[in-house]
């Protein structure tokens, strides 16, 4: 039996991608901790914090379209359990580093499968309220349950017993509540009963507005938020007074909660001023937390430079959030409900490249340091700028 919407039911949906967020990202902050308890290289954790975009780039795809053709609901369902699974699996990791790369895998299958169509489900959940209401609460969702999942792992992780145990204990509790609450929620779409012709990327994808005015900065999303809580936090971890897992934990939350904080100004900036402007401040904003970030890793004698990091990671989580809810605004206004879930699937896609920042790094880090490509990344977000603005009008 399916609840009938009511004004409130998009917090059913909510949840369901508050929860899947959670379990995505309460493995950020212990990287430090595999890598010390465990022996485990750099290279090695940023491949299993990577790990994570291998199964989630596709299935955002697949599962987008899927649910375009078939309903939201009745694919949160598996997705939810699916995320519990992952969950579960990494509780092996502490026996044999495989657990973790095989529970980062499942929890990007069940991130893509749940990002498009749950990002679509609370927007058609959100019908009535004001333009661009719906891609904000999907936004808020995604990044409440990034933010507090990894927060709540790096102080569980850093304080409690069994800290390579205990962080993914809460999310075993939150995603069973998520699963209960979501299973009969409403769900106002209406299937079109069948695949699209143009395949899994809808035709709007490949308008010149998506390909210039969107693609190119997709991926500086994800890339802002790993960078404050993924790269700089490692790096300047060990300068947080012998609490490094708290410290990256708090750089989570920090990092995300800003995003969260802006995201209402951002909704209300996209819904009032011309397209290019959210994306032209996001860029701007990471632009400024990056080359700060880069000016603070290369300086290991700077008093307090743990705390530094802090307003840093306030500008990465603006310019995280504000290039996230631009987006998703920007395909709102591009797509109908044929090709909604798919294009914010698109952009999911793009975005989540970020993801991949930590590892890319690590790996270029070998020819003369991280500075440099910080620095490296700084510039490109100053030149796109123009380029959004001038597709963007």
């Amino acid at each position: 039996m399916t609840s009938p919407p009511t004004d409130r039911a998009w917090l059913r949906a909510a949840l369901a991608v508050f929860a899947v967020g959670w379990g995505a990202n309460q493995f950020a902050p212990l990287l430090l901790l595999y890598r010390e308890e465990q022996g485990l290289g750099q290279t090695e954790v940023t491949a299993m914090f990577s790990v994570y975009i291998v199964g989630l780039l596709p299935t955002l795809l697949v599962a987008g379209r899927w649910s375009d053709a078939h309903g939201r609901r009745v694919l949160m369902r598996p997705v939810l359990v699916l995320s519990l699974v992952a969950t579960v699996l990494m509780l092996f990791g502490p026996q044999d580093p495989l657990w973790l790369y095989l529970g980062r895998f499942l929890a990007g299958l069940a991130s893509g499968a749940a990002f498009g169509a749950g990002s679509a489900w609370v927007r058609e959940l959100s019908a009535g309220a004001p333009p661009g209401t719906g891609a904000r609460r999907a936004a808020i969702a995604l990044t409440g349950g990034f933010g507090l999942g990894g927060l709540v792992g790096g102080l569980v992780g850093q304080f409690a017993p069994a800290p390579m145990l205990s962080p993914y204990l809460p999310h075993l509790v939150l995603g069973t509540i998520a699963l209960m609450a979501a299973w009969n929620a409403a769900d106002p779409y209406r299937p079109h009963g069948g695949a699209d012709p143009a395949g899994l990327v809808p035709a709007s994808a490949g308008t010149r507005r998506f390909l210039l005015g969107v693609a190119p900065w997709a991926p500086l999303v994800f890339g802002c938020a790993s960078m404050s809580f993924a790269v700089l936090a490692d790096l300047l971890g060990g300068d947080a007074g012998g609490l490094p897992t708290a410290y990256a934990g708090v750089m989570v939350g920090v990092t995300l909660g800003a995003g969260v904080l802006v995201q209402p100004t951002v909704r209300r900036l996209a819904a009032s001023s011309p397209p290019s402007r959210p994306p032209v401040i996001g860029l701007t904003a990471a632009a400024l937390g990056m080359s700060a970030g880069a000016v603070l890793a290369a300086s290991p004698d700077l008093p307090g430079r743990a705390l530094w990091l802090l307003p840093v990671a306030v500008l990465l989580g603006a310019g995280y959030a504000t290039l996230l809810v631009a987006g998703l605004v920007e395909v709102e206004f591009q797509s109908g409900p044929r090709d909604h879930a798919g294009l914010v699937a698109v952009f999911y896609v793009l975005a989540y490249l970020g993801m991949g920042t930590p590892y890319v790094l690590a790996v270029l880090s070998r020819l003369g340091g991280p500075v440099p490509w910080i620095a490296a990344l700084a510039v490109a977000c100053v030149l796109l700028i123009p380029l959004a603005q001038r597709q963007l009008r």
